[in-house]
């Protein structure tokens, strides 16, 4: 679990950051597979800051892959950061609906991930 508050980055305005007088943010993640120099993560999201799963993985030193902005490298023939959103679910702020979608990961994500090597076992 990250569990750190999210805000303006006071070195640069636009990003984000980790800084105390931040909103509170939690992100919990687990391990689906671990690769030689790599983990592929699912994060589940307790709030919903901007840019939170870049900003929490950044902060404890395991950026995301593609993430140029936060630290990630461009490796693996990625052009953007290597995230995916595989469920969203919500209450629908007017009709207080619950909402659900899925989705596969991209074609570029699991490509990424064929070049990463064999899992570590």
């Amino acid at each position: 679990t990250v569990d750190a508050p999210i805000g303006r980055c006071p070195s640069d305005r636009t990003r984000m950051a980790v800084v105390a007088d931040g909103r509170s943010a939690r992100t919990d993640w687990e391990v689906i597979t671990r690769y030689e120099r790599y983990t592929h993560v699912r994060c589940i999201l307790h709030t919903g800051r901007t840019h939170q799963i870049r900003v929490h993985m950044a902060s404890i030193h395991h950026p995301l892959l593609g993430d140029g902005i936060y630290g990630g490298p461009l490796d693996k023939g990625l052009s953007t950061q290597c995230l995916h959103a595989r469920s969203l679910k919500f209450i629908h702020p007017r009709t207080g609906e619950s909402m659900a979608f899925t989705s596969p990961l991209p074609d570029y994500f699991t490509a990424a991930l064929s070049r990463l090597g064999p899992a570590e076992s």
